[in-house]
């Protein structure tokens, strides 16, 4: 508790090359208006700026829209809002988590989800397994052509990217050969051999997984993804919004910044689509918990198929802004719920 009684809650980032915060910086000013409003305060902090019974942090003003730098106590909880990966792994980043367990301080999210551990993590729960579609490591030729052969057509995936970013399609044709498909390219494989020779390197040194490719269901003609945003709520996980992704020019990502759709989740909705997804919350982010520490937060990416099944392609631990208003709003509002809560604090 700070001195004046108030719940101090830390937001952690991580500093740019040039020496500058990163993160979402309007997001860390919502949090910080709507903390005020509850009676509580937020400041943002690198690991730069922790000493051994300090931190220098800032503290966002909204009355004056603007923010100064200011010493510290420990918080009463600390928000894990790392943008990077390479960051979050630093050996000085889990010293920094390892002291705030024996200062008895919460936090959350501990870490980014590789899409490969997420997998290994699920594949044998007897829940969500049944809603994983087919997935590998790729480590050899081998193992890619049986993937390739059984589906006919997969997605190949790198284990620690967002947004959509290298994400391919590989299709066999009925000549054998090879076609691949990128955001804004396309190439042709005469055999797996030939394309082999090419990508192994670029496939390897970036650890790809291969993953079968859903014939998803469509809405007016086009492909659509769920974006699910859950929150913790107790001992178990709730639903804050439900976004719809459509793609657009291309069929391989429904990601907006590689040019995909917003659709209202009104317009699919469904008991069944309702169901889905409020059966797999809860089991989603206790598991992730079991194994990698509390999550107070993830989104899924979820869909389902032109027959009716429904996939869970990936979950995401530090999820990206939304585009509906009001998903972004419920999420400011569940967020500080959860920082009072953990915080032990009666507001």
């Amino acid at each position: 508790m700070n001195e004046k009684n108030k719940p101090l809650i830390g937001i952690l980032t991580a500093q740019k090359a040039n020496g500058a915060i990163a993160g979402n910086g309007q997001l860390f000013k919502n949090l910080q208006q709507k903390l005020i409003s509850l009676g509580g305060i937020s400041f943002v902090f690198t690991i730069e700026d922790i000493e051994e019974n300090c931190i220098n942090g800032y503290l966002y003003f909204p009355e004056k829209k603007g923010w100064i730098k200011k010493q510290f106590p420990y918080p009463d909880l600390v928000y894990n809002r790392i943008p990077f990966r390479k960051t979050e792994q630093q050996e000085k980043i889990r010293s920094f988590f390892f002291s705030l367990k024996k200062r008895g301080i919460p936090f959350f999210n501990p870490c980014f989800i590789n899409k490969y551990e997420f997998y290994e993590c699920f594949k044998h729960h007897t829940h969500i397994n049944k809603y994983l579609p087919e997935t590998i490591l790729i480590r050899k030729k081998q193992d890619l052509l049986e993937l390739l052969e059984t589906h006919s057509t997969i997605y190949l995936k790198p284990a620690n990217s967002s947004r959509g970013k290298g994400i391919y399609r590989l299709s066999m044709t009925a000549s054998s050969s090879i076609q691949v498909e990128g955001r804004k390219t396309q190439e042709i494989f005469e055999t797996v051999n030939h394309f082999w020779n090419k990508w192994h390197e670029k496939l390897l040194q970036k650890t790809y997984l291969a993953q079968e490719a859903v014939q998803s269901a469509e809405y007016n003609g086009s492909r659509f993804d769920f974006r699910i945003l859950a929150h913790a709520d107790g001992n178990n996980y709730t639903v804050t919004g439900v976004g719809i992704r459509q793609s657009q020019e291309q069929e391989i990502t429904t990601h907006i910044p590689s040019g995909g759709k917003l659709l209202p989740y009104e317009l699919v909705k469904s008991t069944k689509h309702e169901e889905f997804i409020q059966s797999i919350l809860s089991p989603i982010g206790r598991t992730l918990s079991e194994h990698f520490g509390f999550f107070g937060e993830f989104s899924i990416d979820a869909g389902i198929s032109k027959k009716g099944q429904y996939y869970i392609y990936e979950v995401n631990s530090k999820p990206m802004s939304f585009d509906e208003q009001e998903i972004e709003a419920g999420k400011i509002d569940n967020l500080c719920r959860l920082f009072l809560e953990l915080s032990k604090n009666d507001i």
